[in-house]
């Protein structure tokens, strides 16, 4: 059975942190969020990485996290740009990236194995990584049988403003039926509140199922994926701020019934940052693991 691949998204602004919190470093010895990533998926099994970036920072981010992984695992980098459209799709007024969904399918080219896809910028603990390179290596292949790991809503809060969420349906199964991309859920007066549609504001149960965008794939989601990517490019030729989510693609393949999601748990703490006052807390956190010697003072 080949290794799975990591493919780490690190392509993001990082407008509400304040700058590119994918190369920020959390410990005194310089650590980002990715090199924990990497660690962990290193001692799980994984074999290779791609990082999807920016041509912007690509040389900053091959010298400070790239080059960690010479001679450990097989590495490779893609680019997204708003350009990576076909050319009549193209806004040239676009600032805004064109989503998680669009990062992902710039990776088609150079993954043909199973492969989880993760965000840069969030700590998902040692026995997440272990748990879904196990799926991972169980899966065929040539399947549409792919996982998610699920988080609690209460876990992943920032208490310095709103956050996106995967909102996840579960069936007795653990089994995913649907999930619905949430770009803004927020502590309200100690209520978590999320954003419908029209703006107004409704309740969200604080132990509703979210993902995190840790998914487990085979190279099957692909071309699935890049027949709606067509769709929304022609649906949103004139939205400046449309984005194209993961879970756009994982929803609508679940609803063709030609894929099954297994819903994967894990004990391990999810903690990211998504505001500058987030970074104390995830600081803290990382130092307390360091303590208990999950992980090496040193990394590399």
């Amino acid at each position: 059975m080949k290794k799975p691949t990591l493919v780490i998204l690190a392509a993001g602004m990082g407008s509400r942190y304040g700058g590119l919190k994918q190369l920020d470093s959390f410990t005194e010895e310089g650590d980002t969020i990715i090199d924990f990533s990497i660690y962990d998926a290193l001692q799980a099994g994984f074999g290779k990485f791609v990082f999807i970036i920016r041509k912007s920072f690509e040389a900053e981010f091959k010298e400070n996290i790239g080059k960690k992984l010479q001679g450990r695992a097989e590495v490779d980098y893609v680019y997204q740009e708003l350009e990576n459209v076909p050319e009549k799709y193209i806004q040239p007024e676009r600032v805004k990236p064109w989503g998680t969904g669009h990062a992902l399918l710039m990776a088609k080219e150079v993954v043909k194995e199973n492969f989880a896809v993760i965000n840069g910028d969030d700590f998902y603990g040692k026995e997440a990584f272990a748990v879904m390179a196990k799926a991972l290596k169980a899966m065929d292949t040539a399947s549409y049988e792919f996982a998610t790991m699920a988080y609690f809503l209460k876990n992943t809060i920032s208490e310095h403003g709103y956050v996106s969420r995967g909102e996840c349906q579960v069936d007795e199964n653990q089994f995913l039926t649907d999930v619905t991309e949430r770009t803004h859920i927020e502590k309200i007066d100690g209520k978590l509140m999320r954003k419908d549609n029209d703006g107004s504001f409704v309740p969200i149960d604080e132990n509703t199922v979210v993902s995190m965008n840790f998914w487990g794939f085979t190279p099957n989601i692909f071309d699935f994926g890049e027949g709606l990517f067509k769709t929304f490019l022609e649906n949103n030729q004139t939205n400046l701020k449309a984005e194209f989510f993961i879970p756009t693609i994982v929803n609508e393949i679940i609803k063709s019934g030609k894929a099954t999601v297994q819903v994967l748990k894990s004990d391990s703490k999810w903690f990211g940052v998504t505001y500058k006052e987030d970074k104390k807390t995830v600081e803290q956190a990382i130092k307390a693991l360091k303590i208990k010697g999950e992980y090496p003072k040193k990394l590399w």
